[in-house]
């Protein structure tokens, strides 16, 4: 801080300049005195005189000066004091200023534990079990244009000859509630559930996937978690589909569904548990039962008064199982190989039995993309979302007329999908999937399906997509697919189908 001298320090060190002057003066004097004179001993007297004059005079402005520096250290004095003051003061108000700002931190902190601790009050009054929960979901508007007639319009599945079809819907919207649990036996358990209201409105056309109304259960899950195993139940894809392509498109019916994505959501039991040195890369193995449901449109053929699949009627489960290795996150170089296996009964009385081994695997690759895909060889995996919607083929017995017997049928198939990320928001997706029957099995055999399946012998599909993410919560997508299918009783048909997407998560 600059402060000014007074002005009675100006003159003191005007005086101070006064007495070097005299001082100066006298000692001229002295010398003249001593110098040799023309003059007589009468000059001395003088001049004495004059010497003792200018002494007192310099002793006088000395002793002024003296006190004029004992003034000038008082003021100084008082000048640090004054100094020391205003910094004390400028520091306590930086102090008030810091403890201001602490305490209107404390306050907004305080608000929000507040706002916290009333929303998860919130959830434990809504959660009878007094756990949390978590409601999510995604509104979905999702528009099409068909050039030629499919199976169904906003989610198709097999081209039909015909004229094309355009529109819009929400019905792919999706609610989902996520649920954490109690603690037991050392792990912790958490469950989730998601439905959409993709349900059919006609209670005559309902199989196995379809229910009346428009809501519909999709996928559920609980599970209990320790550090490398867990113990879990579900309605979802079979553990042998553990990639999925992806689409914003086709929701409520999954991408590539029925041209090699073995999709269907089937209840089941299981166990997994991953082991290794690396926990980046793990070996995994899973196991499960699994309660394998008709194809769809096959169980419209049985009678009303005959809910039970064949698989129910065999009263034995389906067992599965997949052995992995590598990366068990989104993201990594994975690879896997699956079995399954399930007993079936049919209403004649006929027992057959439904198989698959299928390989997938995961491998990235540079600049941000990745390659994927699943495949399968069995038979009768109507149920798993192969064989072309069916499972098997029904002969009469001509040396027992009035019996049937029945003929499994064969099914292979596949996909695979290259992922881009071009950016953290934008990324491409092209996928290329394939489900058949050998068509010679079905020329010698009526299937029981439904009479637009009856004869399918092979679907394809291919599809390109991108989609935009502008927030965590907004998604865009534009899409291409062009889906074709052949019969061996009529001749294959396709249709190109633009589709786009809105939505938005919570």
């Amino acid at each position: 801080m600059r402060r000014n001298f007074p002005e009675a320090n100006v003159a003191w060190l005007s005086n101070f300049t006064g007495l070097r002057r005299t001082v100066s003066a006298l000692l001229c004097a002295s010398l003249a005195m001593f110098a040799p004179q023309s003059h007589g001993q009468a000059d001395v007297a003088s001049k004495v005189q004059l010497l003792t004059d200018a002494l007192n005079r310099a002793q006088d402005q000395l002793s002024q000066a003296q006190r004029q520096l004992q003034d000038l250290r008082q003021q100084i004095a008082d000048l640090r004091v004054q100094v020391d003051s205003a910094n004390r003061s400028a520091s306590a108000s930086a102090e008030q200023q810091q403890l201001s700002s602490q305490v209107e931190a404390l306050k907004e902190n305080q608000a929000l534990q507040a706002s916290e601790i009333a929303t998860h009050e919130q959830d434990k009054v809504e959660s009878e079990s007094k756990y949390p929960v978590k409601v999510t979901g995604m509104v979905l508007l999702n528009g099409f244009v068909n050039t030629n007639r499919v199976d169904m319009p906003a989610t198709p599945t097999v081209a039909i000859s015909g004229a094309g079809t355009s529109g819009a819907s929400l019905r792919q919207t999706v609610l989902g509630l996520d649920l954490l649990g109690p603690h037991l036996l050392g792990g912790h358990s958490h469950a989730d559930v998601r439905a959409d209201f993709f349900g059919s409105t006609d209670s005559s056309n309902t199989g196995a996937y379809d229910a009346v109304g428009l809501l519909r259960l999709r996928t559920a899950h609980a599970a209990l978690v320790w550090d490398s195993t867990e113990a879990w139940f579900s309605l979802d894809r079979p553990i042998l589909s553990a990639n999925e392509p992806t689409s914003l498109t086709a929701v409520a019916v999954p991408p590539l569904a029925w041209s090699g994505n073995l999709w269907t959501w089937n209840p089941q039991v299981g166990v997994t548990h991953d082991f290794g040195a690396s926990s980046a890369e793990r070996f995994r193995v899973e196991g499960a039962l699994i309660d394998v449901a008709d194809p769809p449109y096959a169980a419209n053929a049985s009678p009303a008064v005959y809910p039970a699949s064949t698989a129910e009627q065999s009263r034995w489960p389906g067992v599965e199982a997949r052995v992995a290795f590598g990366s068990q996150e989104d993201a990594g170089f994975r690879l896997g190989a699956g079995g399954y296996f399930a007993p079936h009964r049919t209403i004649y009385g006929s027992q057959f039995y439904s198989w698959a081994g299928t390989l997938d695997y995961r491998q990235p690759l540079p600049g941000r993309m990745q390659f994927s895909g699943n495949f399968y060889r069995g038979a009768a995996l109507g149920g798993l979302g192969g064989g072309a919607y069916k499972d098997y083929g029904l002969g009469e017995d001509l040396d027992d007329p009035g019996s049937y017997y029945i003929r499994p049928f064969d099914a292979v198939g596949g996909w695979i999908e290259m992922k881009e990320r071009a950016t953290e928001r934008l990324e491409f997706n092209a996928a290329l999937g394939m489900d058949s029957v050998p068509a010679g099995e079905l020329r010698s055999y009526p299937a029981v399906a439904a009479s637009t399946y009856q004869y399918l012998a092979r679907t394809q599909t291919f599809t390109g997509n991108a989609i935009y993410s502008p927030s965590a919560w907004l998604q865009f997508s534009l899409e291409y697919r062009r889906l074709e299918s052949s019969s061996v009783n009529a001749p294959a048909a396709s249709s190109n189908i633009i589709g786009v997407a809105a939505g938005y998560k919570f």
